[in-house]
């Protein structure tokens, strides 16, 4: 029997959400039943995807606009279970990127990924991406354990099979079977927060735990959580999987991924950190240390990658750590009392999971159109793409503005509450400690600004370096229509925040309650002033332009009495141009401790020396240092653990033996606890 809990517009919203979740699961059947050749099955996908995002963002915005929460339970054929699903604010600000994004980025792989130059990975990569997405709005919508880990464990398969959709490429087989481990580690650490929340009184889901729990019980549980939704996040330092898969994804994929799936580990979080609020504010503090690691560290690595889409990647894992740090905030706000650290932080945090989703999933696209325009991600090879991709330049420019956290964008809003809330922390009362973060944020504000002129410059400015990038050519408007959606939205909530902040109250009270009670971000923030700089900037940068771009076209049209004395010296060429690693090296040097680079010197020797370059690879430190040596070691033992056994009944008694024996001297000692 069916059962249905709240008032009917919430049953609407949470209908329409989860059949926009069944509708996105079914939307790449039909080119399964299709022929490769024919052109219905991308049609069908990119129809029944549209229609179902549309349908559950009116589901999602019914629920930021103040429909009341509900709940639907359907009996299960496993005995004492009963799946529930719900839907409340909360889920509705995580799906409405969900949908935007991946409706936009099913557009996008009609240009990007087409059936004729991908004969034999086009259905499989629909199918799973629809799976993906519908996936994703059932984890949000799970209000049992079991429910959500079954929604957990398909997103983690059907991200598999799109970050191996080229398979046949051994660096992106490895980048596979890494993100399946991983995702194998996440489900096992839910499962086991999901069994001591049961034990200790929380029941099979995300529960309130009694008063009366075990502190030990309860520390082990939260950590549990944390391992789980942090190894989705790709919190440093269980990250080690994040740059190799959304670097080896098809790139409408790789903006899925960075803009809406590591957003499920913090949803998972942020729902976890909701049932407990009576949290020490310790387990705040660990959430801030965490989102210091990963903001700063995150884009330190970043800064050293020669390839586009990993580069891309790492600045993912610094957006976590910022949303971290609101999240921690808030923690340490409710643990102590203070609703403005509340709010200021949560509100920090939420809204940065959207202005992340919007900008790196720009970035991610515009990386796509570089890689569809040229053949190849290496930063090293390319260079002087703006004059043959003028509008994947300009809507690039502007995501990297936006990530950079540069006014008049989105993710200067979202990063300035973050740093109000900090700066409240180092002036309040009896938690100094809770600011120490602060300088890392604007640390890493900078540094994201030296990443991003670097990539800028190298791939967009100067000569081209090779012939594929002298050959570029424009992306076509099924790829540039949804980069140019995305940076309006990214230019309107920088202009305007005020108007998601109904939404973004409403939100942040199902994780807050009456830890927020009192506190008004319109009085907390000045996003009024925001808006109106934000207008004056963007009305002083138009009155420029319009004054410089005429006298710049006239000297372009005037051709000179006479050439410019070149000093001997007559043309340029692209050999003396930065590259991306000299670009970087001053910076990279002061951390060459934490990123270990290998360097490859050129060597020049006699009189006629040959031809040599210099050229240096970072890798990630944990999985290089630590992780592949530890592998190693745990594959040669277990090859001698299974040489043990040759099939001869003497040996089995011995191991038999060795193994009762000391637990009977144990027993017979007393060792079963005194009974």
């Amino acid at each position: 029997m069916t059962t249905l809990d709240g008032a009917d517009g919430s049953h609407l919203a949470l209908l329409l959400l989860a059949g926009a979740g069944g509708l996105l699961a079914l939307s790449g059947v039909p080119g399964l039943l299709l022929g490769w050749r024919s052109p219905w099955g991308p049609r069908w996908a990119v129809v029944l995807t549209g229609v179902a995002a549309l349908a559950g963002l009116a589901g999602g915005a019914m629920l930021l606009a103040g429909t009341a929460t509900g709940t639907l339970e359907f009996p299960s054929p496993v005995p004492g279970w009963r799946a529930a699903l719900g839907a409340d604010a909360l889920s509705g600000w995580f799906a409405l990127p969900v949908l935007l994004v991946g409706g936009l980025g099913a557009l996008y792989g009609t240009a990007y990924w087409a059936p004729r130059r991908h004969p034999r990975h086009g259905r499989r990569l629909r199918f799973c991406y629809g799976l993906l997405l519908g996936s994703l709005l059932f984890v949000l919508l799970a209000r049992d354990g079991a429910t959500f880990l079954i929604a957990w464990e398909v997103m983690a398969l059907a991200n598999f099979f799109l970050v191996t959709t080229e398979e046949d490429v051994e660096s992106v087989r490895r980048a596979g079977w890494l993100y399946l481990l991983y995702s194998h580690l996440s489900v096992l650490c839910l499962f086991a927060f999901f069994v001591l929340a049961r034990l200790l009184g929380a029941g099979f889901g995300f529960g309130a735990l009694p008063a009366s729990a075990p502190a030990l019980g309860r520390t082990l549980a939260a950590l549990a959580a944390l391992a789980g939704f942090g190894l989705k996040a790709g919190v440093m330092p269980l990250h080690s999987w994040l740059p190799g898969a959304h670097g080896s994804a098809p790139s409408h994929v790789s903006a899925v991924m960075s803009g809406v799936v590591l957003k499920m580990g913090i949803y998972g979080l942020l729902r976890v950190s909701a049932a407990w609020s009576d949290a020490p504010a310790a387990w705040g503090g660990l959430v801030l240390a965490l989102g210091a690691a990963s903001a700063l560290l995150g884009v330190v690595f970043a800064l050293s990658q020669h390839d586009l889409k990993r580069l891309l990647a790492y600045h993912s894992i610094e957006n976590i750590g910022i949303i971290l740090l609101g999240l921690g905030l808030a923690m340490v706000g409710r643990a102590l009392e203070r609703p403005e650290w509340v709010l200021l932080g949560l509100a920090g945090a939420l809204l940065h999971v959207w202005n992340h989703a919007l900008f790196k999933s720009l970035l991610f696209l515009g990386a796509g159109a570089v890689v569809h325009a040229t053949g190849t991600r290496d930063l090293e090879r390319l260079g002087g793409l703006a004059r043959r991709m003028p509008a994947t330049a300009v809507l690039f420019g502007l995501g990297a503005a936006a990530i950079c956290a540069l006014p008049p964008l989105n993710g200067f809003v979202s990063e300035l509450l973050v740093f109000l809330g900090l700066t409240r922390a180092a002036i309040g009362p009896g938690a100094a400690w809770a600011a120490l973060p602060a300088p890392v944020l604007a640390a890493t504000g900078a540094l994201a600004v030296a990443c991003f002129v670097k990539v800028v410059g190298v791939v967009f400015l100067g000569r081209p370096r090779t012939a594929a990038a002298g050959a570029a050519h424009e992306a076509p408007p099924a790829m540039l229509v949804p980069m140019v959606v995305l940076a309006a939205a990214c230019v309107a909530l920088g202009v305007a925040p005020a108007l998601a902040v109904p939404a973004l109250e409403r939100a942040a009270a199902v994780w807050a309650g009456p830890a927020a009670a009192g506190a008004s971000l319109a009085v907390l923030a000045p996003l009024g002033w925001i808006s109106t700089a934000a207008l004056a900037l963007l009305a002083a940068t138009a009155a420029l332009l319009a004054a410089v771009l005429p006298a710049w076209r006239r000297a372009r049209r005037r051709q000179p009495e006479l050439p410019t004395w070149d000093c001997g010296y007559a043309a340029s060429s692209a050999r003396v141009q930065y590259t991306a690693s000299s670009f970087a090296q001053p910076i990279t040097a002061r951390f060459a401790w934490l990123l270990r680079p290998r360097r490859h010197e050129p060597r020049v020797a006699g009189l006629f020396p040959a031809a040599t370059s210099f050229h240096s690879e970072v890798e990630d430190t944990l999985l290089a240092g630590v992780l592949r040596p530890g592998g190693a070691v745990s594959l040669r033992l277990t090859a001698w653990l299974r040489s043990l056994p040759r099939g001869q009944l003497q040996r089995y008694i011995v191991y038999i033996l060795a193994v009762l024996v000391p637990l009977l001297a144990w027993a017979v000692a007393g060792g079963g606890g005194g009974r």
